[in-house]
């Protein structure tokens, strides 16, 4: 496997991944972090805040194609979460979110796993995240060995070491390559119960495997925003649990560059959540600069729009560029409403590099104020969280505290506002089953907390207990024993089975998917004229009619109660597309700027154009035809443009006067086909004036159909996506082939 290399025009072969995993061996254990470029140059700019480039493949913004084709990579890593339930599918998603700059994938492992008491195997779909198992964690670091290679850096993977089954999930990721882990005994104790004695010292345990494999920890401490009836109360609070989780991982003996506080802004709009979360960020940088800042955004507030949700994580992400964020989270965007889907994992990438980028140089061009609200705001956070912390010593420490309600409480400290969460010290999950090592307790592993007798075996056997037995699994992976699956019928074999039509290179039958693989998921944004009780009906009643199994409003907005409500519904499209029976247009055949300029040098044409009726969009056309925007100018062209609303009489007129070997006419207003009448107006009077077989007639705009353009008297339509190079490309051909048909020159 590894000698196999992708191809970018192959999908990634999920069965051979899948074959001999029991042979297989991860290639590092340790988190990889971004390094600065030494060359800031991409294209035409200068950057002064730009990681060094991806080596291979990558997919640039959208709008890169008018810069080059860049796609410079910012600084801080950028996380995707990955949470579908079938992770065999999962890994095409991480390929897909690699391409778009994502190095560090992220696996959500379900809730249930958290009382879990013993590492499980074989590969249960799930429900928001698969369980974590270890035929899971080979598959998909097996996998990004693969993408690594095809886009030419590290990609970091990432899980939960949670749970009462922590420390074995943690010698299984140290032994399976994993690079990044959420680690937070506190998680555990406010979050899921699990008794608190035992939740710290399975922390010891697991934190010693972290710091054996260089891994990166991200605490959990920002899940109180989330928690929390009111979130901007609570930052005292988690500065408090950020304080307790990095010292104890320090402690453990974690490089402290690779502890990460999770920081997320606990406010979002309408809060002048800027005005109040900034000088959070800032407090946490000063207090704890000798770790790292995970910035994740805040999705307490995420209800079911993807473009609210956008909006507050790049307001969040000018709080991570303000204050330095390493890791740039991007929770995706319909995390409010649905399982996280293919698209909107790619769409959080590209808004995170998009907004990182656009940002680059801002701490050159501004700086944080030394005097007003926002030191003395840092100041105060700061004096909170340090008297936060006394009391909890005053009342006898951690677990105390914990069980009289002190954390999660929706008061601003000092005030309480009754209603933290409390656990008690000697309850939860795995209540009393801590027990206190023998005397002659001896564990010949590597990487193992605490107590370990191995001197009564060999004192020259203490700092290397492992060499009691040839090397422990961490050394010599053989000695892991891989089970493949123990249920016959939830594994990934089964599911697998059950797609296969749909997977390999000689596939014929394709589905749309959201999800996994031919789930059939299709979206459907419309809008009615009623009250939202009624648009929702009727969305559905629509989904139903275009014969969409299972509808389902997914979000909901109301444009005005009376006049109309938008709505998203997704459904199941559940027939199979024949890729055999497609008719697929081909790629438009497009010259090379040197033979274009060559045949406009042979005979000069001239091209009269305008936005035609009353239509003032002339920011298309001016693309199509300025030299500043690589327009049919550049190759030497002579265009007349006669500007907006022009009336189709005057532009065959000037067609006519300044014999015009070109008529172009942009057209974008498309109601009552206005835009379709106007085309067969200006064919109707050039034949009415008997110069419609002296001039070539091209139509565009976003609401051209090529087909429907050519069938209302346009030599040829372009729509959606077109370039000057498109048109200049069909001019000079159509002009080639009437020259050869002898009705050129006229």
């Amino acid at each position: 496997m590894s000698e196999k290399k992708l191809q970018m025009d192959q999908r990634i072969d999920v069965e051979e991944i899948l074959q001999d995993l029991d042979q297989y061996r991860p290639r590092r254990r340790n988190w990889v972090w971004r390094k600065p470029a030494e060359d800031q140059h991409a294209g035409p700019f200068v950057y002064r805040e730009i990681s060094e480039p991806m080596g291979g493949e990558s997919v640039g913004l959208m709008t890169a194609h008018y810069f080059d084709n860049i796609d410079p990579q910012p600084i801080p890593s950028i996380t995707t979460e990955i949470a579908s339930g079938r992770f065999e599918d999962d890994i095409r998603r991480m390929r897909m979110a690699a391409h778009h700059g994502a190095d560090h994938i992220m696996v959500i492992r379900t809730a249930g796993q958290s009382h879990f008491d013993g590492l499980i195997e074989g590969t249960p779909q799930g429900i928001g995240g698969v369980p974590i198992t270890r035929k899971q964690v080979r598959a998909q670091r097996k996998a990004l060995d693969l993408i690594e290679d095809e886009v030419g850096r590290p990609i970091n993977y990432h899980s939960y070491v949670s749970g009462v089954a922590g420390p074995e999930v943690a010698v299984m990721f140290a032994e399976e390559g994993v690079n990044g882990v959420h680690q937070d005994p506190q998680y555990n104790v406010i979050y899921r119960n699990i008794n608190m004695i035992r939740s710290f010292v399975d922390a010891c345990e697991s934190k010693k495997l972290i710091a054996w494999a260089g891994m990166a920890q991200i605490d959990g401490a920002h899940n109180a925003n989330a928690t929390a009836r009111e979130a901007w109360k609570v930052m005292p609070e988690l500065m408090v649990q950020h304080a307790i989780n990095a010292a104890f991982s320090a402690s453990v003996g974690i490089d402290k560059k690779n502890v990460c506080l999770s920081t997320v802004p606990p406010t979002a709009t309408p809060a002048p959540c800027v005005f109040m979360d900034l000088p959070y960020a800032v407090a946490l940088r000063d207090l704890f600069t000798e770790y790292r800042m995970r910035a994740q955004m805040n999705t307490k507030y995420i209800e079911s729009s993807t473009r609210d949700a956008t909006v507050t994580h790049v307001l969040n992400m000018l709080i991570s560029k303000l204050t330095s964020a390493d890791i740039q989270s991007t929770i995706t965007p319909d995390e409010g409403r649905n399982v996280p889907w293919h698209i909107y994992n790619i769409e959080a990438c590209d808004t995170a590099k998009q907004t990182l980028l656009g940002l680059d140089g801002l701490m050159d061009m501004v700086e944080l104020r030394k005097d007003g609200p926002l030191p003395e705001k840092v100041r105060e956070l700061k004096e909170r969280a340090a008297l936060f912390f006394e009391e909890i010593l005053a009342v006898g420490g951690y677990f105390n505290a914990v069980e009289q309600g002190f954390f999660v409480d929706s008061g601003f400290y000092p005030e309480r506002g009754g209603d933290g969460i409390c656990r008690e010290a000697a309850g939860g999950v795995g209540a009393g089953t801590v027990f206190k090592r023998e005397d002659d307790y001896m564990a010949p592993v590597t990487a193992h907390y605490g107590y370990n007798n191995v001197a009564q075996y060999d004192a020259n056997a203490v700092n290397d207990p492992a060499s009691l037995i040839g090397g422990c699994t961490l050394e010599q992976p053989e000695k892991i024993v891989y089970i493949d699956e123990l249920d016959e019928e939830d594994n990934v074999n089964v599911r697998m089975k059950e797609t296969a039509q749909y997977r390999g290179k000689d596939c014929h039958t394709i589905r749309p998917e959201m999800e996994w693989l031919a789930d059939g998921t299709v979206m459907l944004n419309m809008f009615f004229p009623t009250s939202k009780r009624v648009a929702e009906a009727a969305a559905l009643e629509v989904a139903r009619r275009m014969g969409l199994a299972e509808p389902e409003v997914i979000s909901r907005e109301i444009m005005q109660q009376a006049e109309g409500t938008r709505v998203e519904v997704k459904g199941k499209f559940c027939q199979d597309i024949d890729l055999d029976k497609l008719e697929i247009p081909e790629e438009p055949d497009v010259m090379s700027d040197e033979e274009i300029r060559a045949d406009i040098e042979r005979k000069p044409m001239v091209v009269v154009c305008g936005t035609v009726g009353d239509d003032e969009h002339s920011v298309g056309l001016r693309e199509i035809i300025d030299i500043k925007h690589g327009g049919i100018e550049k190759y030497g062209i002579k265009v007349h443009y006669l500007g907006t609303s022009v009336p189709v009489e005057k532009l065959v007129n000037a067609a006519v006067e300044l014999d015009a070997d070109v008529i172009m006419a942009s057209t974008i207003i498309s109601h009552d086909d206005i835009h379709y009448k106007n085309i067969a107006n200006i064919d109707r009077l050039a034949r009415e004036m008997g110069v419609r077989d002296r001039v070539i007639f091209i139509a565009g705009g976003t609401q051209i159909t090529p087909e429907l353009a050519v069938e209302n008297g346009a030599d040829a339509g372009f729509g959606r996506g077109s370039k000057g190079i498109h048109d200049a490309t069909f001019m000079v051909k159509r002009r080639r082939e009437l020259e050869a048909a002898g009705k050129w020159p006229r």
